[in-house]
């Protein structure tokens, strides 16, 4: 089985902002071989997008989840494929 490059677009809801959440997954994401962003949406949920190897994506998604659980209520990943844009992982504003 090859582990190829993937684009994970993930979108957390619930008590998910104001509690440092960004700032958190940027920490979480320094752990991993990742790129992308993380940002607030304007209806109170977190937005994500990384890239990576399947399992390195699926490796930080799996930690934010474990650091965070007490804020998620629901989280609706999306897998396709890698744009190669990114150089790091950033908060976007």
């Amino acid at each position: 089985m090859t582990d190829e490059s993937t684009r994970m677009h993930v979108v957390f809801s619930g008590h998910v902002q104001g509690v440092g959440f960004r700032q958190t997954t940027v920490q979480i994401a320094r752990s991993h071989p990742v790129t992308g962003w993380v940002k607030n949406l304007s209806n109170g949920n977190v937005e994500l997008v990384a890239e990576g190897t399947k399992s390195a994506c699926s490796e930080f998604l799996a930690s934010i989840r474990q650091r965070m659980f007490e804020f998620v209520n629901d989280i609706d990943c999306q897998w396709t494929a890698p744009s190669n844009e990114f150089d790091h992982f950033e908060i976007h504003y």
